[in-house]
């Protein structure tokens, strides 16, 4: 979100799934959160990739924050099947069939 490559569509996505998860950790009864934490996830892995792969630059000599900003959303995709993983379990011990 630094240096506005992406669109704001990537911004708004992942913040709202971040709020959906600050509540679901909140809520430990609430079995419903954790199932749109999940999905929530699970959704943004899908559109963090298609707005990488269509919004990324094409240009050879890209600045220090682009590289950078880029890398981190890298990173940030290549976390999120572990953290979907982890909200599983914690959807498992919640009761979750």
């Amino acid at each position: 979100c630094m240096n506005h490559i992406l669109p704001a569509s990537y911004a708004w996505g992942n913040f709202s799934v971040l709020a959906v998860g600050i509540w679901a950790i909140v809520q430990r009864d609430s079995l419903d959160a954790i199932v749109m934490f999940l999905t929530g996830l699970l959704l943004t892995v899908l559109t963090d990739i298609i707005h990488i792969s269509v919004f990324y630059p094409a240009h050879d000599h890209l600045g220090d924050t682009t590289r950078f900003s880029v890398g981190m959303a890298i990173f940030s995709l290549l976390l999120k099947p572990l953290a979907c993983y982890l909200v599983y379990r914690m959807y498992r011990e919640r009761g979750g069939e």
